[in-house]
């Protein structure tokens, strides 16, 4: 239940204007070079003078363990170092997170808080608030006094106040920082160069979206023991953090099952279960292809993923007729199947991401036309420095773009 305070005390005009005066001090610039939680022990122990409370901590909501999680505590850090968890919907916390609403307690125990630190610790008065962005739940600010000194109705307005601009710093410190982990592991996730070889030729393009949101893109490149050479491209549904672990976790996947297995479409499909099994939920579009170790055919096998497309001498680029299976994650027991193509020398061929043909209001097929037309035999550095000076130009991208463009030179295999 909810409990109120007893009727609120008058507070001068003066000291109220001085409180909001001093909110200024959750925003100012010497905040803005701590991550996250260090920014969070900040900014509530100024919200302690603020408030003039004993206690202040946030609790984060864990959306997939319908969860509150103590993030930061200033006062009473036991919260945090004993990993407080608060379900949703109970207690106090829970109750605030739930309803989207401030409370008020005037009595601290068991039949009110579920936490027992904070009546053990002796606290006496409570309030709490939700925090909000775009009426989502963030998590929970609340502060308490050791001091039987309920919290009135102004009490209440500033702390809303404060979680606002507490709820819009963590927003936009986790964004950052997500941001930035998100673009180093997934340049870290890319290959360095590629494989050096006389048979096999290679140019590689990377461009994030402009908005620098990250995705889930990727290109691989490696051999195997049999001597093939593959070549992956893929691209995981979502953008920021989760999407490039989840893309690093495929890739991994990929390479260890190419190395027992050295059918693409084979691997593609443990690649599936295993994602269904563990990560049900993953939503991915993968292309993989396998050089001979003669450099004279290559098998492909696609899931949900556009066609590569081959430009080879003396005739038009064309698109590889490959069956397209359902991408990782879409349906259960899934079958992939491959197509073998020619490699004859001087054949070029482009792996892409749909970054580079896509754009918004436009039918896909424009921007594979525009793709076929950019193709024409040629070293491989050209090719790819063509494509995309024909297909992006002067277009602000909004995905990920990831590019792969391999020839057959003439040079004979090595035995």
């Amino acid at each position: 239940m909810r409990v109120t305070s007893q009727e609120s005390s008058e507070v001068p005009d003066l000291a109220v204007a001085d409180r909001l005066e001093n909110l200024q001090s959750l925003t100012d610039s010497t905040l803005t070079g701590l991550d996250v939680d260090d920014l969070l022990v900040e900014l509530l122990a100024r919200v302690r003078v603020i408030l003039d409370v004993d206690t202040a901590a946030v609790l984060s909501l864990d959306r997939r363990a319908n969860e509150l999680v103590a993030r930061a505590t200033c006062g009473i850090e036991d919260e945090v170092r004993q990993g407080v968890h608060v379900p949703l919907g109970r207690g106090f916390a829970g109750r605030i997170a739930a309803t989207k609403d401030a409370v008020r307690l005037d009595h601290v125990d068991s039949t009110t808080v579920t936490n027992p630190i904070l009546w053990e610790r002796g606290i006496k008065a409570m309030l709490g608030v939700p925090l909000l962005r775009n009426d989502t739940v963030l998590g929970v600010l609340h502060v308490g006094r050791l001091e039987q000194r309920p919290f009135d109705e102004q009490d209440v307005e500033l702390l809303k106040v404060v979680a606002e601009r507490v709820a819009g710093a963590m927003e936009t410190r986790q964004h950052a920082i997500e941001r930035a982990a998100a673009l180093m592991l997934e340049r870290s996730l890319l290959p360095p160069t590629p494989p050096s070889t006389p048979e096999l030729e290679f140019a590689t393009r990377y461009v994030a979206a402009e908005d620098r949101t990250v995705g889930g893109d990727w290109y691989d490149h490696f051999r195997v023991p049999s001597g093939e050479l593959w070549i992956v491209v893929g691209d995981v549904a979502g953008h920021g953090l989760e999407a490039a672990v989840v893309m690093g976790r495929i890739r991994s996947s990929l390479r260890s099952y190419a190395l027992i297995d050295t059918s693409p479409a084979r691997v593609l499909e443990l690649v599936d279960r295993k994602m269904q099994h563990f990560e049900s939920g993953v939503y991915a579009t993968v292309l993989c292809a396998s050089v001979a170790a003669s450099y004279d055919s290559m098998t492909i096998a696609v899931a949900g993923h556009p066609p590569p497309v081959i430009a080879a001498p003396g005739r038009p680029a064309e698109f590889a007729a490959v069956d397209v299976g359902p991408p990782i994650g879409a349906s259960f027991e899934s079958r992939h199947s491959t197509t073998t193509i020619t490699l004859a020398p001087e054949t070029v061929v482009a792996f892409y991401t749909d970054g580079l043909v896509e754009r918004r209001g436009e039918p896909l097929d424009i921007g594979l036309e525009r793709l076929r037309e950019a193709m024409t035999p040629g070293a491989p550095h050209l090719v790819a420095r063509d494509i995309m000076r024909h297909l992006i130009g002067g277009f602000v991208p909004q995905d990920d773009i990831a590019l792969v463009v391999m020839r057959r030179t003439g040079a004979p295999a090595h035995g």
